[in-house]
């Protein structure tokens, strides 16, 4: 066990908790309180979902239903960081478009087996990545244009249509979103030794078989998430996701 459920990891998560949160506040970066409801909810959610998964392993019509749910959730948590307001509902596409394949190829291929755990991990960490992606893209997207409107008008009265001129000033801004993930790709091994990796190596794996299940989640997540930023990017230079 990488680290034992004690009243003292219960400490030390709520001392962390709180020194996030003051370090915040300190530095005005205005997300103290997020930051503390973000843990508390992380505990309760976790908390949920690790009693939740028992059961819902054992049954099909339950465990679909479960990955529906981090879906649903995931969309709606994007769409809103993005937008805060009626067009959030787009964020459905980018998530979707590389999440459904990834997953739809890996049962088809047998890689994946519709059982709860392997199918709820593999579906959690691309939902995850796609979810990322998403609010990254989208969010630099519309701020670049906020920031840059005369040039996406100076484009429009040079003769560029609403979507090109828009695409131009947004484009660069947007593709950020897929650094993390790159930088990420780049150091596994050197840097860090990712989850999934180390997930493996507790669960017994080898070493080889826990390298080439983090170089899979790895390479989809790139997959999925270039395909969510390319959407969420095509959305903004449409006018489908705005904060107007």
């Amino acid at each position: 066990m990488l680290l034992p459920v004690t009243p003292a990891l219960g400490v030390v998560l709520a001392v962390l908790l709180v020194f996030a949160a003051a370090v915040a506040a300190g530095a005005s970066l205005g997300r103290a309180r997020e930051i503390l409801v973000a843990g508390l909810r992380a505990a309760l959610q976790l908390g949920a979902v690790s009693l939740l998964i028992g059961w819902v392993v054992h049954s099909l019509g339950p465990l679909l239903g479960f990955v529906a749910l981090m879906f649903a959730v995931a969309v709606w948590t994007a769409g809103r960081r993005i937008t805060a307001n009626r067009t959030w509902w787009w964020a459905v596409l980018p998530i979707g478009a590389g999440v459904v394949p990834v997953v739809g190829l890996l049962l088809l291929t047998g890689l994946v087996e519709v059982r709860g755990l392997a199918l709820i991990p593999v579906a959690g960490i691309l939902i995850g990545g796609a979810l990322t992606a998403t609010v990254l893209g989208g969010r630099r997207a519309l701020d670049e244009l906020g920031i840059r409107r005369g040039e996406v008008e100076a484009g429009m009265a040079l003769g560029l249509l609403d979507r090109d001129a828009r695409l131009e000033v947004a484009r660069p801004a947007a593709s950020d979103a897929l650094l993390p993930g790159l930088d990420q790709t780049r150091t596994v091994g050197i840097v860090t030794l990712p989850g999934a990796f180390v997930g493996m190596l507790l669960g017994g794996a080898s070493p080889v078989e826990a390298g080439a299940v983090q170089l899979f989640v790895l390479v989809a997540l790139m997959a999925v998430q270039a395909v969510a930023v390319a959407l969420v990017l095509e959305l903004v230079a449409r006018g489908r996701m705005h904060r107007r």
